[in-house]
């Protein structure tokens, strides 16, 4: 169990990565678009060939479709509650991260919505073998930082101190080590049936969070170009499901 914390850690270190970097330079929100892109193509790449195929060879289809839908909707109802707070532009280099309390919370409680899921997935891969995914690390490594580097930057904008900024995504962290720790520890001894709901639970919270506010961003600060990073993103990430 531990040992899953330590790999959430180190998957959702990127955060603070790449909060520092969106904090001391000011990058041009095309290339945060088009890392928006690659990370996106990788954490696909890990929800298609880390999560569904193992759901679907542990608990069938019904397991798969069933895990997907719950997700799915998990992520939509916890992120309409937040974006009413003030945190839908989460992901944006040019969004109005206030510094006021409401809108602090709404974004330190949306970044840990789209970690969660994300670093779950990292303790689950633990169940499989006894040693962590490697795609499914590098991929939520990647996919954080473009997160942390564009939120990090409208909060600056915003006028939010560096402690500020830093402390919320030790928190955010913290979440997720706490969370790749839950993915391991309550289902070390659970049915194949239920890893494989959990599984599939994830990947569509992730799938959910990819397309309504990971991929929009991308778009909308890359271009055209952020589709081709994300065909990059993917294949780098499905080449490493292959080299495990």
């Amino acid at each position: 169990m531990f040992e899953a914390a330590l790999w959430g850690a180190v998957g959702a270190s990127s955060l603070l990565i790449g909060a520092l970097i969106g904090l001391l330079f000011r990058l041009p929100s095309r290339l945060i678009g088009l890392v928006l892109g690659f990370g996106a193509g990788t954490l696909i790449s890990a929800v298609a060939f880390e999560l569904t195929e193992e759901a679907f060879n542990l608990g069938g289809a019904d397991a798969v479709v069933a895990g997907l839908a719950a997700g799915a909707l998990a992520y939509f109802a916890g992120d309409s509650l937040i974006v009413k707070r003030g945190a839908s532009d989460r992901m944006s280099p040019m969004g109005s991260a206030a510094v006021s309390t409401s809108a602090s919370t709404a974004l330190l409680l949306g970044a840990v919505l789209d970690g969660i899921p994300e670093s779950a997935v990292i303790g689950l891969t633990l169940l499989d073998g006894g040693s962590v995914g490697v795609a499914v690390l590098v991929a939520v490594f990647i996919s954080n930082l473009p997160e942390a580097m564009s939120s990090s930057s409208g909060m600056r904008e915003a006028g939010a101190s560096t402690w500020h900024v830093l402390r919320t995504w030790t928190w955010v962290v913290l979440a997720s080590a706490v969370a790749a720790a839950a993915g391991y520890g309550l289902l070390e001894d659970a049915s194949g049936n239920t890893v494989a709901l959990i599984q599939a639970f994830a990947g569509g919270a992730v799938l959910t969070m990819l397309v309504d506010t990971m991929i929009p961003e991308a778009n909308r600060h890359g271009g055209r170009a952020a589709g081709l990073f994300t065909v990059l993103g993917f294949a780098v990430a499905y080449l490493l499901t292959l080299v495990e």
